[in-house]
Order: structure tokens, then C-alpha cells, then sequence
């Protein structure tokens, strides 16, 4: 906490006078231009608190909880804790940070496919209780380990499986030997969890079925004495408002349908993208060009056009601050920060490549841009669900900044500096 030496303190840049999020990110581009123009981090606090409000707005019947590994920065960690969120931990660091933070064991979910025996033993310790189980080779392992834990089942869905080649979890056909094994080795079973990716099409059907599914899981459960009361149908959640509109339209006639709020069921989802995509944006710089002539047409029938293309090259890549994209995540085009940029400048086909000059280390393959200069800068926004371990492992400053209304928010929320914040120093941002 503040002034003991064994905890951090996040200096958070309090917006005051106008102060906007744009003019923090131009007086850190030009202390950057004075040294060694390093990328670096800005993260609005204030999303966090925007995106709370949201939710709760627009779907008060869901409970949050936020999944750690989607971005686990301290200071992100500390704020959701603040505003009373649940969390989703998949392994022994992570259950020590929330800890750290305040957050009750009987908050935290711990999850993952495939557990380690020690962090099993770890979660029995700090007494969560809360536990997913994709298998019956897990619910050995945590029968052993962790006999006192609440298990939540996870439910396979056709979306998932269709989305990753490693399915994981129980179907509907297999659930019934799932329960009767728990039954039997003595581990309470409590609730189903599943997840509907957020790039589901038909999200009425998907959801129709899932939750069909999860009730007929329960009512299974109910026959072999099981006290079914934890429902989480998972993290099929963007950064949009309309996303989650369409999701909670789709969602709430079937929860009224198969759990009621009379059912005394208890309906969690993990919108941790939701929370923290918006929150962050990544600058870097240009520190490299090239002008390529690229030939396309089908030769075969004699025909031959040509096509110019910018190739730049910018100071972090996939191996760095970009690690999401190797895991298949799209990354959005970047606006430009340039000053004297006419709004007007003509665009060209460009594409942006990390520092390694490796063929895999391309952050984006094409897009519009106009005529670059070595030493310009690019905001990437929506950063912040590619996760803090890519830009820890970088060495990349993290720039905290939270609006004077923002923070009134906060602390009309019930969030107060003293109390819940106490690891945060908050500094008025000069211009």
C-alpha cells in the first residue's frame, strides 16, 4: 500500500482544465522525440469506470467477472477490485495478485483446462473454492487435491468447438457420468460455465442451445442432490455497446425461461474484453520505409498489373507488444500522429512490420495510410485486452491517466482513494 516499501504505487495523471486523453498522448510522444523514441502505453482509468456504468445499464441481471489473463496490470486489477467485480484466475500468480488487492476468495473462479496439481493445492490454501472442470481426468485430480471445492462444470458448445482445433469440455451426452463420478469421490458440483465466442453469427440459436443444455446439466445435478446454483455463460463479449445489446436480447427471454430470477440461480459472465479494450492505446514509431512494387494478375491469360506499396517499419512487433496477433487476434488500423497532417493528405496501400525483419513479424498486411516518415508515430487503439505479460516482457511505460469527472465517478461508485485505491498517487498532468 502507499508508503509501505513492499507494495507498488501507480502514478495516475488526473485530466484537469480540458486536459484531453489526446494531449497526454502528444506530450509524451515529444518527451519521446527528445530521447530514444521508445513505444509506449496510455491507460484510461476512466473506461474502466465508463464501461462499468455501461454494463450495468444494459445488463444489470449479469454479475462480472473479469478474466485476469485477458490483461492483468495491477492497476487495472485494482480498479475492477474497487468497483466489486468477481475475477477468473488460471493459475498461481494469478490468484496471488487479485489476493493482493482485496478481492475475497469467494470471488474468484479458478480456471483452465489443464491445472497444475501445485496450483490446485495453491487455490486450497487461499480457500477458493470455486472451481472449473473441463474432464473426468480433472475431476480426479481435484478430488484429490481439493476435495472441498464447489465445482463448475464446462459445458462444450458447437460455437467453441468450431472456433479451435483443441475442443475441450463435456457434451450434454456425457454430463450425467460427469456428476455421477463427482457424486461418487464425494466433490460438490454447483453450476455450468460455457462460452459463446463474440464472433457467433446466430447468437439466438447459440445461446438457445447452450443454455437448454445447461438446464438440463442442472436438473441432472438437482436428481443426484447437488445444490446447482452458479450459472456462467462465459466471455463472448467485444468493447461494443451494440454487441452487448444483441447479446443481452438474446440471452435474457432464455434466462427468464430456464432460470429465473425465482430459481435463486446465480448468473455470472466474463466480459473482460468488454472492460479493458477500450482502456488502452499503444503508440509507436516509424523506423523504417521502403517503397515495393508489387505484381498481380493472371499470367496465364497474358494480363499483368502493377501496384505500389509502403512497407514501414515500427519499433515493436508480434514478438513484442503485437503477441496477440500470433494468436490470431486482429489488430485495427492505426490513426496517424504526425503534426502538420492535412486531413486531406491522398492515402496509400501500406503495410506495418515489426523491428526483426522476420516474415512472420508483420503487425498489419494491408491498409490505408498516408506517405509516412521515418520517425513518425502510429496509435494503435483497443489495446487493452492483448494482455500485460507482451508489454511487460518489453519494457514499455505504462502512462495512467483518469479524467476529474471520471474520478468523481469513481468515487460517487464508492471507490475512494483511501480506502479501496490506496496503491494509487494521483498527480495533476501539466501541459
Amino acid at each position: 500500500m502507499k508508503g509501505l516499501s513492499d507494495k507498488p504505487s501507480y502514478i495516475v495523471e488526473l485530466l484537469e482544465g480540458g486536459v484531453t486523453l489526446e494531449d497526454v498522448v502528444d506530450g509524451h510522444i515529444c518527451e519521446q522525440a527528445l530521447v530514444e523514441k521508445s513505444a509506449f502505453l496510455v491507460g484510461d482509468l476512466g473506461a474502466l469506470m465508463r464501461q462499468h456504468v455501461c454494463w450495468h445499464s444494459i445488463a444489470p441481471q449479469l454479475q462480472p467477472y473479469y478474466t485476469v489473463q485477458n490483461n492483468s496490470s495491477p492497476a487495472v486489477i485494482e480498479v475492477l477490485a474497487s468497483l466489486g467485480l468477481g475475477f477468473v484466475c488460471v493459475n498461481k500468480a494469478e490468484v496471488n495478485l487479485v489476493l493482493e488487492h482485496g478481492v475475497p476468495p469467494e470471488n474468484i473462479i479458478f480456471s483452465g483446462v489443464c491445472k497444475q496439481q501445485a496450483h490446485i493445492k495453491h487455490a486450497a490454501r487461499s480457500n477458493i473454492q470455486h472451481l472449473v472442470c473441463e474432464n473426468e481426468a480433472e475431476l480426479g485430480k481435484i478430488s484429490r487435491l481439493h476435495p472441498e471445492a464447489k465445482l463448475l462444470l464446462q459445458l462444450t458448445t458447437q460455437e467453441h468447438a468450431a472456433e479451435t482445433s483443441m475442443t475441450f469440455g463435456f457434451s450434454l451426452k456425457s454430463c450425467r457420468h460427469l456428476l455421477e463420478a463427482a457424486k461418487e469421490l464425494g466433490v460438490q458440483v454447483v453450476g455450468v460455465t460455457f462460452h459463446i465466442p463474440s464472433t457467433c453469427q446466430d447468437l439466438q440459436e447459440a445461446y438457445a442451445h447452450a443454455l437448454s443444455d445447461a438446464r438440463c446439466v442442472f436438473d441432472m445435478g438437482v436428481d443426484l442432490g447437488f445444490n446447482m446454483n452458479i450459472l456462467d455463460i462465459g466471455s463472448g463479449f467485444t468493447g461494443s455497446d451494440f454487441q452487448l445489446k444483441q447479446v443481452e436480447s438474446a440471452v435474457r427471454p432464455l434466462l427468464d425461461a430456464y432460470f429465473s430470477p425465482m430459481s435463486g440461480v446465480q448468473v455470472l459472465a466474463r466480459p473482460s474484453n468488454f472492460y479493458v479494450a477500450s482502456a488502452f492505446s499503444l503508440a509507436v514509431s516509424v523506423i523504417g520505409k521502403e517503397l515495393v512494387t508489387c505484381h498481380w494478375g493472371d499470367l496465364t491469360q497474358g494480363e499483368k498489373n502493377e501496384d505500389t506499396e509502403f512497407l514501414y517499419y515500427i519499433n515493436e512487433g508480434v514478438y513484442g507488444a503485437f503477441g496477440c496477433k500470433l494468436l490470431g487476434n486482429s489488430i485495427a488500423a492505426p490513426s496517424v500522429h504526425k503534426y502538420g497532417l492535412c486531413g486531406e493528405e491522398a492515402v496509400y496501400p501500406s503495410s506495418l512490420w515489426g523491428p526483426s525483419l522476420d516474415q512472420l513479424d508483420c503487425v498489419m498486411e494491408r491498409c490505408l495510410l498516408p506517405e509516412l516518415s521515418v520517425g513518425d508515430w502510429l496509435l494503435f487503439s483497443d489495446m487493452g485486452a492483448c494482455g500485460m505479460e507482451e508489454f511487460s516482457s518489453c519494457g514499455l511505460p505504462i502512462y495512467y491517466t483518469v479524467s476529474t469527472s471520471d474520478w468523481f465517478k469513481m468515487q460517487e461508485a464508492g471507490v475512494a482513494q483511501d480506502s479501496a485505491m490506496k496503491n494509487f498517487d494521483l498527480v495533476q498532468y501539466s501541459v
